[in-house]
């Protein structure tokens, strides 16, 4: 990364931290006041996990790049992931042809192609990753009070006509096991008391402040809120942002009667 983009994002990084002073206490409490008026509209993990599992399809398009192509299964009891790509150009397997199927049952990484077997641990950590990342994208809004979580509000921004609360989401590497972990900017629409987008780092791939760019649509499936369309953005030189892709959910059933046993690949 050259000198140039560095400043800006640090100018970037020192703007979005820039409020007034806020003592601890204040800021948990407004915190708490945000994370509760949330809960209230989506129901909290409970409405999600009463739904018992999920299958969707995914769209990763990430434009001139490539795009990933899923058919995406989770259960929510434990977090098991399953996910079978058609079209895998950017984070799985993406010189090689044919279905990719990939799962994370207890734990435990599985990953095919066109039925056989892939064993290599750079291909099988990958699984893991985006086993997890995936399923944590789409319920995103219902795990912000997951243990470990670290918060502190940071007053206000007014971005086109929305008075934004800002939040700082971080984690605890204690309770969460990781050597590194991601931090976000989470911006709370007072009117809807929704998230409309956040800023958030990604050490995997070294970017390790919250300087990335998310937009959110949201969408009501079956009583529940989801955010089906996602919108990424990406720094410039001139201080910036431009559009890098856009993840969206579609055909999303809930209650398909999945078990754990069901993503075992053989």
């Amino acid at each position: 990364m050259n000198s140039k983009l560095k400043n800006v994002l640090a100018g970037t990084l020192m703007a979005f931290v820039a409020v007034g002073t806020v003592n601890a206490q204040e800021s948990e409490a407004k915190v708490t006041e945000l994370l509760d008026a949330l809960e209230e509209v989506n129901g909290g993990y409970g409405t999600l996990a009463a739904k018992k599992d999920v299958e969707y399809h995914y769209v990763y398009d990430n434009f001139d790049k490539g795009k990933d192509v899923s058919t995406e299964r989770y259960i929510f009891n434990g977090e098991q992931s399953w996910g079978s790509y058609d079209q895998h150009e950017i984070n799985l397997l993406p010189k090689q042809e044919g279905v990719a199927v990939q799962s994370l049952v207890d734990n435990q990484p599985a990953l095919t192609l066109d039925g056989k077997s892939i064993t290599d641990p750079k291909a099988l950590g990958g699984t893991v990753f985006l086993r997890k990342v995936n399923f944590y994208w789409f319920a995103m809004m219902y795990k912000l009070t997951n243990p470990g979580t670290n918060y502190k509000y940071l007053g206000t921004e007014k971005v086109d006509d929305v008075t934004y609360d800002k939040v700082s989401l971080t984690y605890n590497a204690d309770v969460t096991k990781k050597e590194q972990n991601d931090e976000y900017i989470l911006y709370f629409n007072p009117e809807t008391h929704l998230v409309d987008q956040f800023f958030f780092s990604l050490p995997a791939f070294g970017i390790n402040q919250p300087i990335l760019k998310m937009t959110l649509t949201y969408e009501t499936v079956d009583g529940v809120l989801l955010s089906t369309v996602r919108e990424s953005y990406m720094p410039n030189k001139e201080g910036g942002y431009v559009k890098s892709g856009e993840y969206t959910m579609t055909d999303i059933k809930f209650n398909n009667g999945f078990k754990k046993e069901d993503f075992l690949l053989k």
